[in-house]
């Protein structure tokens, strides 16, 4: 009775109600786009700050490199303007020497043969204590007169300041004129035997265009105040009076350098009617005239004579500014008006 009664109980044959199925939920994001394990966007960004950072650290870093360079340039351009001497550089460090001071060149208001290089340079050998005596090497057909003056005053000043340092010349290719003119007031001179020595005289050239105006029709019209103002015109005949003035100036000039020929060789000088008429001579005649005392070259007398074999060149050699500009040529302008204004000027020759 009990099963029956089971088998007929109410949904007994239904059959098991199923699970309820979970609601559907929306899909999930994808992860964002990777690339070498980082966000590509923020990478770009990253990229571009750090370069921007190292670009104007670069920058940064050359602006200083320059400004320090300039500040350099500057330190040096003063100190060599002043001749100003960096520590530890001065010549006494080098003990007992030769001085050297080279002129190579017509002796002029400018290049090594000019006043202004040759007198700071003659100043600072005869000052520096390791300095045993002074060598000038020459290499000069002449030049101004008033240049080689001035040298030469300056010459006897530091030798009487200086007694115990002497003053040799050694020529070169050749010392005439203004170049002997200076040579004169070494304590010896030394020579080649083909050296070329003397030149003692004094001339003043120019040109006159008067005949060719003439032909060609073209008036001269120049304009002065004072009588002679138009003295040693090209363009002008060369009057009488005017020939006569120049000429008592040459030989004015003429007597000067006479004096300091024989002021500065004394009784060496072996004077003859040539010796002042403006020739010039081989070095081994220049021996036998008095004009020079031996053969010799910067080292030999550097060695033999003045016993110091160590040689300190003290010429005022040419700035890298000047170079650079006559490298582009622009001292050819002036050269050239220097070149105009010297025809019609005195020269010792």
């Amino acid at each position: 009775m009990s099963e029956n009664t089971s088998d007929n109980a109410p949904g007994a044959d239904l059959p098991p109600t199923p699970a309820p199925t979970p609601a559907p939920t929306s899909a999930p994001t994808p992860p964002p786009r990777e690339v070498g394990g980082l966000n590509w966007e923020r990478e770009v960004l990253e990229k571009l700050v750090l370069s921007t950072v190292r670009e104007r650290r670069a920058h940064r870093r050359w602006g200083i490199f320059f400004k320090f360079l300039t500040l350099l340039l500057i330190l040096f351009a003063v100190a060599t303007y002043f001749d100003i001497s960096w520590p530890g550089s001065d010549s006494e460090a080098l003990g007992r020497h030769t001085a050297l001071i080279e002129i190579d060149g017509n002796i002029e208001t400018e290049g090594s043969g000019s006043a202004a290089v040759v007198i700071p340079a003659l100043n600072k050998a005869f000052a520096d204590s390791g300095s045993v005596a002074v060598v000038l090497h020459i290499n000069s057909p002449g030049g101004s007169p008033v240049q080689a003056g001035m040298i030469v005053d300056e010459i006897h000043r530091l030798r009487k300041g200086y007694p115990n340092k002497q003053l040799y010349v050694v020529v070169n290719e050749i010392c005439a004129s203004g170049g002997y003119y200076i040579a004169a007031a070494a304590d010896q001179i030394y020579v080649n035997k083909a050296s070329i020595v003397g030149s003692i005289g004094v001339l003043m050239e120019g040109f006159g265009f008067t005949g060719i105006m003439s032909k060609a029709g073209v008036e001269r019209r120049l304009l002065t105040a004072g009588e002679h103002k138009g003295f040693m015109d090209p363009f002008l005949p060369l009057t009488d009076k005017h020939r006569q003035h120049a000429q008592s100036m040459l030989n004015e000039i003429h007597q000067q350098f006479i004096g300091v020929v024989r002021a500065g060789r004394g009784k060496r000088l072996k004077e003859t009617p040539e010796t002042f008429s403006g020739l010039f001579w081989t070095g081994e005649r220049a021996i036998s005239m008095g004009l020079a005392d031996g053969y010799g070259t910067v080292d030999t007398v550097a060695r033999d004579v003045i016993h110091a074999e160590d040689i300190v060149d003290y010429t005022q050699h040419e700035g890298l500014p000047e170079r650079v500009l006559k490298k582009f040529g622009a001292s050819m302008g002036e050269g050239a008006f220097k070149a105009a204004v010297r025809n019609a000027g005195r020269e010792i020759r």
